[in-house]
């Protein structure tokens, strides 16, 4: 006899795929020759093309009828920096209530939106992608000057999320801890400060910004300050909000989903207060020039420019909510985009991993 055991799988494209292994055991008996009216055909292979008919029995009646897309059924390619934990809902129910199905390219958090803006930047001859979904604004600007979104109505910016300081409160009060990121060069945080890779992501966005805000020279001071007071550089903000949770780190300069993610998970953690050297990350959506699938393009654009999208996202903390509050950075972005490349290369050279 045999036993059989099925699974619920998870493909690459998001799709999910049914699948059924069986084990048979079975004494076959030894091969005789074969009879008249089946030249060739043994009693073993008789059995074996039992076994076989018997396994296609068992996933026709378990996984039900195996469903047939149509080769015109509307598709959209997606590239998404929104966490998939937070985008995958979402989707699920654009493609519900529209028909058309969407193909989602995430990125890993270490690199995450740089990534997908370098890939849509390679692919602006020859399009891939319909539509950029991304977690802050500044790749987004970098690719509407590339000239990567269509022309009119080419991306919006909705929402906020805030980089923020985190504490753990069982390690270090608020009042005791650092009141601007000035204070992270003392000598006191010597060791006990986390941030993830400032040349990617959010974080590269942050300091990018900073040495927009302060000047290059001051900036650069505080850079090789901050770097030789040994902090601990991550792979993403995530991972600073694990090492402040484990009293590893005591500081940590992170993004504000992250904090409200650790706080999900029961960790011992808490932001502090967002203030002028902070910066606010509005989502964006953009729709690429000269896209594969314009029409589905357009469908997706409009249902994540909705209202009730914002609000899934503030839900789920994905977002904050309310009113963006008291002062923060206000980058000149198109200086700061002509200044990309000369404050990457400094970024690299003073925090390399």
């Amino acid at each position: 006899m045999g036993h059989c055991r099925n699974d619920l799988s998870r493909s690459n494209s998001g799709d999910l795929v049914f699948d059924v292994k069986c084990v048979m055991k079975m004494k076959l008996p030894a091969r005789t020759p074969s009879t008249a009216g089946n030249p060739g055909f043994s009693s073993s292979s008789q059995i074996l093309c039992g076994i076989f008919s018997l396994v296609a029995g068992l996933i026709l009646s378990l996984a039900g009828p195996i469903p047939v897309v149509a080769e015109s059924a509307p598709v959209v390619h997606l590239y998404c920096a929104q966490d998939q934990v937070f985008a995958e809902p979402i989707l699920a129910e654009f493609h519900q209530s529209t028909g058309i199905r969407v193909l989602p390219v995430f990125d890993s958090e270490a690199v995450k939106t740089v990534g997908l803006a370098n890939r849509l930047l390679a692919e602006r001859r020859h399009p891939v992608g319909d539509v950029f979904w991304g977690n802050e604004e500044f790749r987004c600007r970098q690719l509407a000057a590339a000239g990567v979104f269509r022309e009119t109505n080419s991306w919006i910016a909705f929402g906020h999320r805030s980089r923020r300081m985190v504490i753990n409160p069982q390690r270090l009060a608020t009042a005791a801890a650092p009141q601007s990121l000035v204070e992270l060069t003392n000598q006191a945080w010597r060791g006990k400060i986390s941030f993830a890779f400032p040349g990617f992501g959010t974080t590269a966005t942050h300091f990018m910004a900073l040495r927009q805000a302060w000047g290059e020279a001051r900036w650069l001071q505080w850079c090789r300050a901050l770097a030789a007071n040994r902090p601990f550089i991550e792979e993403g903000n995530s991972q600073v909000v694990r090492r402040v949770a484990r009293g590893e780190a005591w500081v940590g300069l992170t993004d504000s989903d992250d904090i409200a993610a650790g706080r999900r998970e029961g960790w011992s953690v808490a932001a502090l207060p967002a203030g002028p050297e902070m910066l606010m990350l509005p989502n964006t959506v953009g729709v690429v020039r000269e896209c594969p699938h314009p029409e589905a393009a357009e469908a997706l654009f409009n249902f994540l420019s909705r209202p009730g999208v914002q609000e899934r996202l503030i839900a789920a903390d994905a977002l904050e909510a309310g009113a963006v509050f008291g002062p923060s950075l206000q980058p000149n972005w198109p200086a700061l985009l002509v200044d990309l490349d000369r404050a990457t290369v400094q970024i690299r050279k003073l925090f390399r991993p």
